[in-house]
């Protein structure tokens, strides 16, 4: 997991410099060292890395890319019309502050929320998430901004683009607002499928939610599935499930096989019957201690790993969940709400995070038993739903933010222009940020490994479906909630920056 993790930032790093030349060796120096501070805080804390946490570093480098790709966004800008690159960047500095600070408050606010009302993963996730939006802010505002400072009083070139991407999304036109009822027809349909799957066929919910015991058993040979399944159903008296994990010598198995009892010695009478019912499958003589054991060679054959969750943790880790998620939206839409005056796009981008969240459990749902990997619902699942809630939220205040700002500078142009335009403005901003993120995202779903593999899906789902409604719903949703320009009072009111 740490390697995908590591070749993941380096491919960003790589990308950063192809994309903004120069400057983009200056982003570099910028998240590097916010990675640094994280794993430094997160070290002197005595943090474990979980998969919550990967979540949490995913979204905060996400977010540092932002910053860096908003500021530069702004700095081409400045240069397009015309000003010295000193200038330039005094300005697009100036003019990224807006959307940098309310992306990062609205996010830190959830994390804060999730921190409260979560239980221990959750909260790991916000906790990594805090931590990290506050280094990623010192790092993207205050020591690139040096670094700038330094080179232009040294005197030395700075070039933000090259000939391809130069203008790259600089003069699109497309009219978002006009092709809404498209986009709404386009999400209707993904989530209509996505609930007639969660109906028809549900979710495969981990243990962490359907209570009982779960071991990864590793066989010296290819096994099936069902053969597995029929003798622990003989053994336990009741069908567990049994899922290939990774390659086809290994499996998991999910029992609630004397899940109320309670004793010192049920896990040896249960870890006793999975070892007399799989003995027959491995090739070569096994014993008790070599199934059961996780020290020297042992640790590569029987069980690998076992997780317990008893009735009263499944129901504290659902309510803590249910409550985090709630509480999370909640404070966005009142923040959202207060920052820009209207409650409309408060419940825009809430519409539109609860858009994300039906469609990416719904695809879930679909492609279970279809991909060959685990698609459970656990609490890694769970920080992604949250991960994709975060990054969601953060692109479409930055597009709630141009459009305030548009319609302060363009007072008597209509609401459908002035959100076209801001969409369009920030179209390279969030096809760099999308990208860089789906890049850290594929790296790791492909090089991290089976464990991981279902989370990272979820992840790649979400922040692709985030991206698109962030730029098709959330704007959208709040142009008819205020009316459109059928009423002139709502769409000339100025919304003043604060």
């Amino acid at each position: 997991g740490m390697l995908s993790f590591v070749i993941a930032f380096i491919l960003v790093l790589i990308y950063m410099v192809l994309y903004y030349n120069r400057a983009g060796w200056i982003a570099d120096i910028a998240l590097i060292t916010n990675i640094l501070f994280i794993f430094g805080v997160l070290a002197s804390l005595g943090a474990v890395l979980t998969l919550p946490g990967i979540a949490g570093i995913v979204l905060t480098l996400g977010m540092a890319v932002d910053a860096n790709v908003i500021i530069y966004e702004r700095i081409k800008e400045e240069l397009r019309l015309g000003k010295g690159v000193r200038l330039a960047i005094t300005d697009g500095y100036k003019n990224a502050y807006s959307a940098i600070i309310d992306g990062n408050v609205t996010t830190l606010l959830t994390a804060i929320v999730l921190y409260i009302f979560g239980s221990g993963p959750i909260q790991g996730f916000a906790t990594t998430l805090i931590i990290g939006l506050l280094t990623s802010l010192f790092t993207s505002i205050f020591i690139s901004r040096l670094i700038f400072t330094k080179l232009l009083d040294n005197n030395k070139a700075i070039k933000f683009s090259n000939s391809k991407t130069e203008n790259f999304l600089s003069n699109t036109n497309f009219d978002f607002i006009g092709k809404r009822k498209i986009a709404y027809i386009f999400s209707g349909v993904l989530i209509v499928f996505g609930l007639g799957s969660l109906i028809t066929k549900g979710l495969s919910y981990g243990v962490d939610f359907s209570g009982g015991r779960s071991y990864v058993i590793r066989f010296d040979d290819n096994v099936n599935t069902n053969d597995i399944r029929k003798a622990l159903t003989a053994s336990f008296g009741s069908a567990p499930e049994v899922k290939t994990f990774g390659p086809d010598r290994q499996v998991k198995v999910t029992t609630r096989f004397m899940i109320d009892e309670e004793g010192d010695n049920v896990d040896e009478i249960i870890q006793g019957k999975l070892f007399d019912a799989l003995k027959p499958f491995y090739k070569k003589t096994i014993n008790y201690q070599q199934f059961t054991s996780t020290d020297g060679e042992n640790a590569l054959i029987g069980i690998l790993s076992l997780q317990k969750v008893g009735p009263t943790v499944v129901d504290e880790i659902v309510r803590g969940a249910v409550l985090a998620i709630f509480f999370a939206l909640l404070i966005i839409l009142g923040y959202i709400t207060l920052r820009f005056k209207k409650w409309q796009y408060g419940v825009g981008g809430v519409i539109s995070l609860t858009h994300d969240a039906l469609v990416t459990l719904g695809l879930f749902s679909l492609f279970d038993g279809i991909l060959p990997f685990s698609m459970e619902i656990d609490q890694a699942f769970i920080a992604a739903i949250l991960t994709i809630i975060g990054y969601s939220i953060n692109d479409t205040v930055i597009i709630f933010d141009r459009i305030r700002e548009n319609m302060g500078l363009h007072k008597k142009a209509s609401l459908k222009d002035n959100m076209n335009h801001a969409m369009n403005s920030t179209l390279g901003r969030t096809m760099n940020t999308a990208g860089t993120t789906l890049i850290v995202l594929l790296a790791i779903f492909i090089l991290g490994g089976e464990i991981i593999r279902g989370f990272t899906f979820a992840l790649l789902i979400g922040i692709a479906i985030g991206t698109y409604s962030s730029v098709f719903n959330a704007a959208p949703v709040a142009y008819d909630l205020l009316g459109g320009d059928k009423n002139k009072e709502l769409a000339d009111k100025i919304i003043k920056k604060i």
